[in-house]
C-alpha cells in the first residue's frame, strides 16, 4: 500500500490512524500542500486525484480517494480489528459521529477554505482564525452533547475500542488545538482524546511523528 499524505492534513491523519489500528504496512508519499504553491496542484498529482486533495491510497490496482471511503475500504478488505460495530444501528451511530467531523466541521476549516477567506474575501489572520474556531466550536458542542448523553459512549466514541468515529475525532481535536480553541467546554471529547493518545496507533499517526513533519 502507498499513502499520499501530508503531515498536517487531518483527512490523511484519519487514514494513518486506521492503517495503524489494523496493523497494515504502507509506504508514505509526502505531498506538501504549501511548497511550490502546493504539490497537490501539480498535473502529476491530478492524475491520481482530479480533486487535487490528500489522502490518496494505492492498493494493488486500486487508487482510492476520500478518507472515509478509504477507511471503509480498509474495513471491508481487512475486517480485523473492526472499526465499525456489528449491529446496524451502532454502525450508523459511529458513521454519524464520523461524518459530524468529516462533513460538518472539517470542510469549513481546511486549507483551501483558509486561503479563500484570505485571498478572495480579504480576511486578516485574526478574522480567519476566529472563523475556524467558531465552526469547530459549533461542531464540538453538538458532538459533546451527543456523546455525553448516550450510554453507548465508553472509553472511546463507541464502547471500549476505537472506531471510525475516533479516527475522525482525534485529528479534529488536533486542529482545534492548533487554532487555539479552548477545549474545557468539551470534557467528553477531551477524555476520549486522552484515551486514544494512550494507543500507539494514534501517536504514531500524529503530525509530529510523520517523516515530512516540519
Amino acid at each position: 500500500m502507498r499513502l499520499y499524505t501530508y503531515f498536517h492534513s487531518s483527512a490523511a491523519y484519519r487514514v494513518r490512524i486506521a492503517l495503524n489500528l489494523k496493523g497494515l504496512r504502507y509506504s508514505a508519499v509526502p505531498v506538501h500542500l504549501l511548497r511550490d504553491g502546493g504539490e497537490h496542484l501539480s498535473v502529476e498529482f491530478a492524475r491520481l486525484n482530479p480533486a487535487r486533495l490528500v489522502p490518496v491510497l494505492e492498493d494493488g490496482g486500486a487508487t482510492l480517494t476520500q478518507s472515509i471511503a478509504i477507511i471503509e475500504y480498509l474495513e471491508e478488505t481487512h475486517p480485523q480489528p473492526p472499526l465499525l460495530p456489528a449491529c446496524a444501528a451502532a454502525r450508523a451511530r459511529v458513521r454519524s459521529l464520523a461524518l459530524d467531523v468529516a462533513c460538518d466541521i472539517h470542510p469549513l476549516n481546511n486549507l483551501r477554505v483558509r486561503r479563500y477567506l484570505s485571498s478572495a474575501l480579504g480576511l486578516g489572520d485574526a478574522q480567519r482564525e476566529e472563523w475556524i474556531r467558531h465552526w469547530i466550536a459549533v461542531g464540538f458542542e453538538a458532538i459533546e452533547r451527543s456523546l455525553a448523553a448516550d450510554v453507548q459512549t465508553g472509553s472511546f466514541c463507541h464502547g471500549e475500542s476505537p472506531t471510525l468515529a475516533d479516527c475522525c475525532l482525534v485529528p479534529q481535536i488536533a486542529n482545534a488545538q492548533r487554532a487555539k480553541l479552548p477545549l474545557d467546554p468539551y470534557p467528553t471529547l477531551r477524555r476520549i482524546n486522552e484515551n486514544c493518545q494512550r494507543l500507539r496507533a494514534f501517536t504514531d499517526a500524529a503530525p509530529a511523528a510523520q517523516p515530512d513533519a516540519e
